[in-house]
Order: structure tokens, then C-alpha cells, then sequence
């Protein structure tokens, strides 16, 4: 079945492109992209008199002026700032930009499908290591950092899927994604939690990832590929193959594949060892455990080491 084609009205999308090119433009130049940031929100929000109010001294409630300050990254944390390995010098302006996505996200616009998948292709464009054209993302689509993603052309990634890019993500050309699943490119370890390994995780061209499935960290699903609703895919899955299950194995190759196709085996090769993305702490890093539990095992028992 095919789609249909479907646009705005001719005045409306005026409003769009030129609202589009101009946050385009403004991420483009050199001006400060927190201050670019600030700025759109202000508006997409509706709350630039209240804004410039409170900016000319003007009094604000205790609320009003945590709204306000809400809308500069600048004033904000996420999640992955407090991790140890980020880059610092290539966080900062994704910190930037990823806000400006979450809280367009949270704007009644997100749902304005027309205007929405430009918006998010013009971030993209910024934010990922590399994005291809004629991307569709949307709504509720979150990161790691967003910095270390690479997507081909004409992918789809519907909506609340996380795309983590704690090590590094590749995704393909005519992927698509579907609704909720969860692609990892870390893991942790399974006695010291705070023991973190980043890898490479691949999903290749015209792959299919469906609904609620999981991709764990340094695993490749192969090229017309298809994981099944709800799998967790703990290996490589081959080309041409669909997986299914938890943990998923795969059950069939696509009709018509099969002279191309590798054999359907018993599991999934794990290859994420291949795939490792190895990186350096600081020395002067002033790091804490966020547990501080006691990770002494019982006596005569040896611990394994955190690998």
C-alpha cells in the first residue's frame, strides 16, 4: 500500500519555511547557539511579553521566572551531561540543540506533521554526525548526544524511540524504526554497574526494527533485515533474515532471499567485542558513585573483573 501526497495550505507553509530558514540560518552563523535557542522557544511558546518583561526588571512570580529561565539550555541538565566519557567539546552546542528538539517536542506544533518532520530534519542536519535527506522523524524521539549518530537517506524513526548514542550509532538508507524501540550502543557491567562499555551499533540499509524492540549495544541488524515486535536483539541478525523473540533468534529468511541469504542457525552471533568504542578518562576527573554500594563479595568467593 501506498501513501499519499499530502501538503499545507499555500499560506501556511509560507509561515513554515520561513520560520524554519531562519532558525536554520541563525544555527548556521556564528551567533551563540544558546542565545539562538532561548530565543526560538520564547517565541514558540508565546511568552515573549512576558519574557522582555522580566528581562527589563520587571516583576515575575517565582514560577514565571523558572518558565523563563526554562527555555535557555543553558539553565538545564540532561542526563548524559553527567556522564564521565562524553566529549566536552562537541557536547555543549549538542546539549544546545537537543533541548531546542525536546522542548519543540513538547510544543502543540510537534504534531503538526507537515511542518514537524522539516523542523527535525533542519536539527538533525546540525546535530548528527551525519543526516541524510528526506529524513521523517517524529515525535518524542530522544539521544544520548545526538553527535555520534550517522542515518542515511530516506529513514523513518516514528515516535518515542531512543536512539543511544553513548558510543556510536550508524543507521542506514530506507531504514525504518517503529514506534518505542530502543537501540543501545552501551552496556553495563553485570556486578559494578557504574562500569560502562560503549560500542558500535549497526543497523544496515532497508533494515526493519518494529514495535517496542530492543537493539542491544555492538549488535548489527543486517541489510532488508526485519526484528520483530518486541524482540531483544542480543546478536547479529544476518542479512535478509527476520528475528523475533526475546532474546530474539531468527526464524526465516524473506521469500525471495534465500540465494542470497546466509542459512538460518540456532542464535544470533554476538560480534559486539569487534565493535568496542574505546575511550579515555581524564585524570584530574572528579567522578562519585552514584550507589555507593558494597560490591565486596562474600568470603572465599572471588569477584569477576569488570570487563
Amino acid at each position: 500500500m501506498t501513501k499519499r501526497h499530502v501538503s499545507l495550505p499555500a499560506e501556511a507553509d509560507e509561515g513554515v519555511t520561513a520560520f524554519i530558514e531562519q532558525v536554520d540560518a541563525r544555527l548556521s552563523s556564528d551567533e551563540d547557539t544558546c542565545e539562538v535557542v532561548r530565543e526560538t522557544l520564547v517565541d514558540l511558546f508565546g511568552d515573549r511579553d512576558a519574557y522582555e518583561r522580566w528581562q527589563a526588571g520587571g516583576d515575575v512570580t517565582p514560577a514565571e521566572r523558572v518558565r523563563l529561565q526554562g527555555y535557555d539550555p543553558c539553565n538545564a541538565t540532561l542526563e548524559s551531561e553527567y556522564y564521565a566519557e562524553k566529549d566536552e567539546d562537541r557536547y555543549t552546542r549538542s546539549k544546545h540543540l537537543q533541548w531546542l528538539w525536546r522542548q519543540f517536542d513538547a510544543t502543540p506544533m510537534a504534531d503538526n506533521i507537515a511542518f514537524a518532520l522539516r523542523f527535525r530534519q533542519m536539527l538533525a542536519n546540525h546535530l548528527f554526525a551525519d543526516a541524510g535527506d528526506d529524513l521523517r522523524l517524529f515525535k518524542g524521539i530522544t539521544f544520548t548526544y545526538g553527535h555520534n549518530i550517522e542515518i542515511g537517506d530516506n529513514t523513518v524513526v516514528h515516535d518515542d524511540v531512543h536512539l543511544d548514542d553513548r558510543g556510536k550509532l550508524t543507521i542506514g538508507d530506507r531504514v525504518s524504526i517503529s514506534d518505542s524501540a530502543h537501540v543501545y550502543s552501551h552496556d553495563h557491567d553485570v556486578v559494578d554497574q557504574t562500569h560502562v562499555d560503549n560500542y558500535h551499533t549497526i543497523i544496515d540499509d532497508d533494515a526493519r526494527v518494529t514495535y517496542d524492540s530492543m537493539i542491544s549495544a555492538g549488535c548489527r541488524v543486517g541489510r532488508n533485515a526485519v526484528v520483530g515486535a518486541k524482540a531483544t536483539v542480543q546478536g547479529d541478525v544476518p542479512d535478509h533474515h527476520i528475528a523475533v523473540g526475546s532474546p530474539a533468534r531468527s526464524i526465516r529468511v524473506k521469500p525471495g532471499w534465500e540465494s542470497v541469504a546466509d542459512p538460518v542457525e540456532d542464535k544470533l552471533t554476538n560480534r559486539a567485542d569487534e565493535r568496542r568504542v574505546e575511550f579515555d578518562l581524564p585524570d584530574d576527573l572528579d567522578v562519585f558513585d552514584e550507589f555507593q554500594r558494597d560490591l565486596t563479595p562474600p568470603d572465599g568467593v572471588d569477584a569477576p573483573d569488570a570487563e
